[in-house]
């Protein structure tokens, strides 16, 4: 079956936005590439339940005069050519929005500010649009690495698997942070937190989706922390930390985590070592064992995604410019490096439509 997938870039050298191109999940081949919007820095995506909408954000520290980036919705005028029509553009309360979510009911957009040490919701209106704010939630704190930790960066946006509560990776903060959703996609106020390690620096979050554990990346010492979900209360309680890099590796940074569909393998990115880590998850008990580390065949592997059929990864290489596709081992989980290869100036986001 072939799929359009959309790419999100750094617009800082020659990329000029959003591009698409078609993948075949029968052979694992990329193909067809175009851009499908002009826009700036349009860092993470995020695709509306019924595949008609994308959102994107523009990664940017000043929007109409104001230290702030935003947020763009798209309607996607034809699956196959991967082409995007621009419905409009609105301020994310933050400066350097760097991830965003669909609520389930596809009501709001829920955006982490990195810069901007703020969480924004923002209406989706009937026609894909956005609409008004719904929450602007600022982050107060610190941690333990300065100055990378003087202030709050809110990294990522994750929701349970029950859609019941919303999980904010803080960076600066060294915290999860946790609120309750809302019927009508705002949150409420803050529940409570979960501290990780100081200066571990908690980037992306991922939920199990078949068991009650979460597993959080942190950026700054390469590891992985899996957590036991209380799935009544939103508490998460640390069950291991891991390492995502060789021993004696102390170079560089992760950047994203994905749990395969079926729930038995986890993987995270490693700028620096410009690899992805393959673990084994624990049926019942939600602990991790390493099965490999795989180069990526570019430098600096930022964002990565499992196609939907669950056989490839597709990997993008922001500093090298390209996407390198790794077939899945179905029964060890390890990746095999595929044929297929296109150049992309500076990709840091990959979504399957």
């Amino acid at each position: 079956m072939k799929r359009t997938v959309f790419l999100g870039t750094y617009t800082r050298g020659e990329s000029k936005g959003i591009y698409s191109c078609r993948f075949d999940d029968e052979t694992g081949t990329l193909s067809g590439f175009r851009l499908a919007a002009e826009t700036p820095s349009p860092s993470f995506l995020a695709l509306h339940p019924s595949g008609k909408y994308l959102y994107a954000v523009n990664e940017t520290d000043d929007y109409e005069g104001k230290a702030s980036g935003s947020v763009t919705a798209y309607r996607i005028t034809s699956a196959e050519g991967g082409i995007l029509e621009k419905l409009n553009t609105v301020s994310s309360h933050g400066a350097h929005p760097c991830h965003l979510v669909v609520t389930p009911k596809a009501n709001a957009v829920i955006i982490a500010n990195y810069t901007g040490s703020t969480v924004a919701v923002i209406e989706i209106r009937d026609d894909g649009s956005l609409g008004k704010t719904l929450n602007r939630i600022l982050h107060k704190g610190s941690g333990a690495l300065k100055p990378r930790q003087a202030e709050p960066h809110p990294h990522a946006v994750n929701l349970d698997p029950a859609n019941k509560f919303v999980f904010i990776s803080d960076l600066g903060m060294d915290q999860i942070v946790r609120y309750k959703l809302k019927e009508n996609g705002q949150l409420s106020d803050r529940l409570g937190s979960t501290k990780v390690n100081p200066g571990a620096g908690p980037r992306h979050f991922a939920f199990h989706p078949k068991a009650p554990f979460g597993y959080v990346l942190n950026e700054i010492t390469r590891t992985i922390i899996a957590f036991r979900y209380n799935q009544s209360s939103g508490e998460l309680t640390e069950i291991q930390t891991i390492s995502t890099v060789p021993d004696g590796w102390t170079k560089g940074s992760t950047a994203e985590i994905f749990i395969h569909p079926d729930g038995r393998f986890l993987y995270s990115s490693n700028r620096g070592h410009d690899s992805i880590a393959c673990f084994h998850i624990h049926q019942g008990y939600g602990k991790l064992s390493l099965v490999e580390i795989e180069k990526t065949g570019g430098r600096t592997p930022r964002n990565f995604n499992i196609d939907p059929s669950g056989k490839w990864i597709i990997a993008a290489n922001q500093s090298s410019g390209d996407l390198h596709v790794f077939s899945l081992d179905q029964n060890t989980g390890a990746l095999e490096p595929a044929a297929s290869r296109i150049e992309i100036p500076a990709p840091v986001c990959v979504v399957f439509l």
